[in-house]
C-alpha cells in the first residue's frame, strides 16, 4: 500500500483525462441501471395487477377481444375439476368528451367472491338503496387510482361512451381491494354486456379448481370442451406474454448503453495509454530499484479499476435519477406502448446495482489492461534512456485478427434468434467494433503513407508526425471511432425506419377521411345502421369500413389482430413484400399475413392455413406478406365480404372515406359527425394521422436519440483528452521547433491538422463500421426483435454535418492543448537536453 500515493495519486494529476474516462463510465452505467429499473418497475406494476385481478383463480379461459358464448361459463361451472367459476366482460370504455379510456370490468357480483375477492365493489353510501346498487345500470365502482387520475369522488357522475351511445353513470363507491396505481372500474355484467354490445358474450372466465385437481390436469381434461380460438391459460400468462414483448425493445435500450460504457473503456485505454507514455521513466525508475513486472501490471490495472468503481458507484445514483425522469416524461414503457397507463414504482434492487457496478470496474479494467501489459514488458534500461511520446503503440495493430472478426461478423448475421433475441445480431455489432479497432493502426498507417510531402510547414510537420509515429494517431482515434460507429448505425436505422414509417403510412391511409368512434381497444364500433347513414352523406363518392379484432392462435401467445377492410385480389392497397400467392387462387378465401406472423408461425405464401372465427375453423390461403409497424404481435387482414360472410359479424370501427369531385372536405366532415350522438365521432384527414404517429416515433425513439449525443460527447471527449496529455509529453518538441524559427500560431496549426487528421481517420472508420452495424441492426436484430423490415435510408447531410462538425472540434481540442502546453518560454522546453 505504500505504492498507492505513487500510483492512484497519478489519477489526481492528471485531472482533465481522468475526468473525462470517469464521465463515461457514469454515463454509460447510468443508461444502462435507468432502463434496467424503469423496465422492472414497469414489469413488477402490470404483474402486480394481473395477479389482483385474477385473484384465487387457478386457471382463466380467454378468447379474442369480440368475445365467445357466455353458455360456456355454465359448461365449466358444472365440470368436476372446477369449484367455482367466475364470467367476467372486460371493455376499454372511453371516457366521453376525452382521450382517456378506463379499464371496465363486467362481473357477477354473486361468483366473485369465491374466485376474486379483490375486485368487491364497496358502496360509499348507508341507505338500504346502496345495497343493490352493485346491480343497479347507471352505477359503477371505481378503484382509488382512477378516481384520483379522473378527478371524481362518490355520488359523481362519469360518462363513459360505449359505441355511439353516452352512458350517464354515479360512481357508487371503490375498489378496496385493487392495487395501489391500478385504474379501473367494476359494473355488472349484465349492463355491461348490453351496452357495449356484446349480450350473450364473455371475455374471459376464471376458474378456481378443486383442491385435488392440478392446473395442468384440469387444462388438459377443459381445453378439449372449448371452440376454436377460446384457450385456457394460467393468470401469470399474461404477466409472461407481456415480459416477453418488451423484452426485446429493453435489451436492445441496455446493449446501446453497453456500447456507450464500450466507448467508454476505450476512452479509460486511451488515457491510461498516454499516461503510461508520459511516466515511463517512472517506471523504468522503479522497476530498477526493484519494483517487479507483475506489481506494476497489478498497480495500473488498479488505476483503471479505481475509475471503473468511481463512475459505477455515480453512475448507479445517477442512473435511478434518470430513471426517474424517464418514468415521469416517458412512462414505464419508455415511450414505446408497451405499458400505456400505467404508474409504477421505482424498486431497490441490489442485484442490478452490483451488476452494473461490476460493469463500471470492468470497463475501467480492460482500459487500462493494455497500456499496463505495454507498461510491464518495457526494458527499464531503454525506457531511462528513451521517454516522451515515442513509446506510444504504434505498427500495424492486428489487421489479421480484425480482418478475421469482420469476416466472423457476416457469418453470425445468419445466427436464428434465441428465444426472441437477436443474439447473432450482438455478436456481429460486437465483431464489427472489435475488428475496425483492430485494423485502425494499419488503415492509420496506409493514410499517412499516402500524404503528399508538400504544402506549408505546419502541414508537412503534421503529416510526417502521424507516419513517425501514428501511435497517438490511433490512441485517439479508437474512441472516436466507437462513439462515431454507434452514432451513424443508429442515425442510420431511425432514418430507415423513420422513412419507411412514413412512406408505410402513405399507402395505408389513401382516404381523403378517416371516422371512428374510438381506438378498436375502447369498444367504439359503428352498427348497420350507423354505416348506412354515413354511406349516404352527400359529397362521398366512396367508404370502407374496416373492422378490427383479435384471434388466438396458439397457447402462451399473445394473441394476433384481425382487420378485416375491402381488399382486392392482388392486395394492391397493402404494403406488401416479397412473393404473393403461389397456390390455386378463389379455392380459399385469402387472408393476408404481417412479417411478425410469418416469423412466429411460420406461415408461408401459398399455404393454406386454419383461422378460428365465430368459435369454429375456417379454412383459408395466406396470399402474401405485407408491412406492419403497428403490431408487434402480428395481423391477419382478410377481406371485409369474407369476414362478414364467414363470421356474421356486421359491426365496423372505423370509415375511410373518398370525397366526390368538388365537396368542401369540412363541410362533408361536418355532416359525418352529425349522423351521430354529439362528440361521439371523430374525424381526421391523413395528414393528421401521419404527422401524429410520426410524433409517436420520435417519442418510442427519446431514448435512442439520448445514446447517439451521449456517443458523440464521449467521443469528442476521448479527442480532448488524448491531445491534453500529448501535448504536455511534447513540450520539448514544441520548444525545439520555437527554435527552429516556428511561431505559436505555426505550432497551433500544426496541432490542429494533427488532430484534424487523427480524428479524421476515426471518423471515417467509425463511418464505415457504423453503416455495417447499421446494416445489422436494420437487416438482423429489427427482424429478429420486432419482426420489421425496412427499406435502408441514409442520411447522408446529417451524417456528412455531423462528420464535418466532429472533425473541426477535434482540431480545436488538439489547438487548446497545444495553446496550453506552449505557455513556458521555449528555453525552460528544453532545458532538460543541455
Amino acid at each position: 500500500m505504500r505504492l498507492a500515493p505513487v500510483f492512484l495519486g497519478s489519477l489526481s494529476r492528471r485531472r482533465l483525462s481522468t475526468l473525462f474516462s470517469l464521465v463515461a463510465v457514469i454515463l454509460g452505467v447510468a443508461l444502462g441501471m435507468a432502463v434496467q429499473a424503469v423496465h422492472e418497475a414497469a414489469l413488477n406494476e402490470f404483474g402486480r395487477g394481473l395477479r389482483a385481478l385474477a385473484g384465487d383463480a387457478d386457471l382463466q379461459v380467454i378468447g379474442p377481444r369480440g368475445g365467445f358464448d357466455e353458455n360456456l361459463y355454465a359448461l365449466l361451472a358444472a365440470r368436476p375439476e372446477v369449484a367455482f367459476a367466475s364470467p367476467v366482460v372486460e371493455v376499454q370504455a372511453k371516457i366521453a368528451g376525452r382521450e382517456e379510456s378506463l379499464q371496465l370490468l363486467g362481473l357477477d357480483i354473486f361468483s366473485l367472491a369465491r374466485v376474486t375477492p379483490a375486485l368487491l365493489p364497496q358502496s360509499m353510501g348507508s341507505a338500504a338503496t346502496e345495497r343493490l346498487a352493485t346491480l343497479s345500470e347507471d352505477t359503477l365502482f371505481l378503484s382509488t387510482s382512477a378516481q384520483t387520475a379522473l378527478g371524481t369522488k362518490a355520488d359523481d357522475p362519469l360518462r363513459l361512451q360505449a359505441g355511439t351511445h353516452i352512458l350517464n353513470l354515479r360512481v357508487a363507491g371503490d375498489l378496496p381491494g385493487v392495487a395501489e396505481n391500478q385504474r379501473i372500474a367494476v359494473m355488472d355484467i349484465a349492463v355491461v354486456q348490453d351496452r357495449f354490445g356484446l349480450l350473450g358474450r364473455l371475455t374471459r372466465i376464471d376458474l378456481r379448481l378443486n383442491s385435488k385437481v392440478s392446473p395442468d390436469a384440469a387444462r388438459a381434461s377443459l381445453q378439449p370442451l372449448l371452440p376454436a380460438g377460446v384457450l385456457i391459460e394460467t393468470p401469470r400468462a399474461a404477466e409472461t406474454q407481456a415480459a416477453n414483448l418488451s423484452r426485446a425493445y429493453r435489451v436492445n435500450l441496455t446493449l446501446l448503453a453497453a456500447m456507450a460504457l464500450l466507448t467508454g473503456g476505450f476512452l479509460v485505454f486511451s488515457a491510461q495509454a498516454l499516461s503510461v507514455v508520459r511516466r515511463r521513466t517512472e517506471f523504468a525508475f522503479l522497476r530498477a530499484i526493484g519494483l517487479d513486472r507483475r506489481t506494476l501490471f497489478s498497480w495500473l490495472l488498479a488505476e483503471g479499476a479505481v475509475v471503473g468503481l468511481a463512475g459505477g458507484l455515480v453512475g448507479v445514483a445517477l442512473g435511478h435519477g434518470l430513471a426517474w425522469v424517464m418514468l415521469s416524461f416517458l412512462g414505464g414503457d419508455l415511450g414505446a406502448g408497451y405499458f400505456a397507463g400505467l404508474q409504477p414504482q421505482l424498486l431497490f434492487q441490489p442485484a442490478a446495482m452490483v451488476t452494473y457496478l461490476a460493469l463500471g470496474v470492468l470497463a475501467g479494467v480492460a482500459g487500462a489492461w493494455l497500456p499496463a501489459r505495454e507498461a510491464a514488458t518495457v526494458s527499464p534500461a531503454q525506457a531511462l534512456k528513451t521517454g516522451g511520446d515515442s513509446a506510444l503503440p504504434g505498427g500495424r495493430g492486428y489487421p489479421g485478427a480484425g480482418t478475421a472478426l469482420l469476416a466472423a461478423s457476416l457469418a453470425a448475421c445468419w445466427i436464428p434468434p434465441l428465444r426472441g433475441l437477436p443474439v447473432g445480431g450482438y455478436v456481429a455489432v460486437l465483431f464489427l467494433l472489435a475488428g475496425s479497432v483492430m485494423i485502425l493502426p494499419a488503415v492509420a498507417a496506409g493514410i499517412t503513407r499516402q500524404l503528399p510531402n508538400c504544402g506549408s510547414v505546419p502541414f508537412r510537420l503534421a503529416a510526417a508526425r502521424l507516419e513517425a509515429s501514428p501511435g497517438h494517431a490511433v490512441v485517439a482515434a479508437a474512441g472516436v471511432l466507437t462513439s462515431v460507429a454507434l452514432a451513424a448505425a443508429m442515425s442510420i436505422m431511425v432514418a430507415s425506419f423513420r422513412d419507411s414509417v412514413d412512406q408505410w403510412l402513405h399507402q395505408l391511409l389513401p382516404a381523403d377521411l378517416y371516422l371512428r368512434t374510438g381506438t378498436a381497444q375502447t369498444g367504439g364500433f359503428l352498427d348497420e345502421a350507423l354505416q348506412g347513414r354515413i354511406s349516404a352523406v352527400s359529397g362521398i363518392s366512396r367508404v370502407n369500413f374496416t373492422r378490427h379484432g383479435n384471434v388466438r392462435l396458439a397457447a402462451g401467445r399473445a394473441p394476433v389482430a384481425l382487420i378485416a377492410r375491402p381488399l382486392s385480389p392482388d392486395g394492391r392497397e397493402l404494403p406488401v413484400v416479397g412473393a404473393r400467392r403461389s397456390g390455386d387462387s378463389g379455392v380459399d378465401p385469402a387472408v393476408w399475413i404481417s412479417e411478425a406472423v410469418q416469423d412466429i408461425y411460420g406461415w408461408r405464401p401459398g399455404q393454406r392455413v386454419e383461422l378460428p372465427l365465430a368459435g369454429r375453423r375456417v379454412r383459408l390461403q395466406v396470399a402474401g406478406v405485407w408491412r406492419d409497424y403497428a403490431r408487434q404481435t402480428g395481423a391477419l387482414m382478410i377481406d371485409l365480404a369474407d369476414y362478414r360472410r364467414l363470421s356474421g359479424d356486421r359491426l365496423a370501427n372505423e370509415a375511410a372515406i373518398w370525397l366526390a369531385p368538388g365537396a368542401a372536405p369540412a363541410q362533408v366532415a361536418a355532416a359525418l359527425t352529425a349522423t351521430g350522438r354529439p362528440g361521439t365521432l371523430a374525424i381526421a384527414y391523413p395528414g393528421e394521422i401521419r404527422a401524429i404517429s410520426l410524433r409517436i416515433f420520435d417519442r418510442t425513439f427519446a431514448v435512442t436519440y439520448l445514446l447517439e449525443a451521449v456517443a458523440v460527447i464521449i467521443g469528442l471527449a476521448g479527442v480532448a483528452a488524448s491531445f491534453a496529455a500529448l501535448a504536455v509529453a511534447r513540450r520539448r518538441e514544441f520548444g525545439m521547433l520555437r527554435h527552429l524559427g516556428l511561431t505559436r500560431r505555426q505550432i497551433g496549426w500544426m496541432l490542429a491538422q494533427e488532430g484534424a487528421l487523427s480524428a479524421g481517420m476515426g471518423v471515417l472508420g467509425g463511418l464505415l463500421a457504423g453503416t455495417a452495424i447499421g446494416l445489422v441492426l436494420i437487416e438482423v436484430v429489427n427482424r429478429q426483435s420486432f419482426h420489421w423490415s425496412m427499406d435502408l435510408h441514409i442520411p447522408w447531410g446529417s451524417l456528412t454535418l455531423f462528420a464535418g462538425a466532429l472533425i473541426a472540434l477535434a482540431a480545436l481540442a488538439a489547438v487548446l492543448a497545444g495553446r496550453q502546453a506552449m505557455r513556458q518560454e521555449a528555453i525552460f522546453a528544453v532545458r532538460e537536453d543541455w
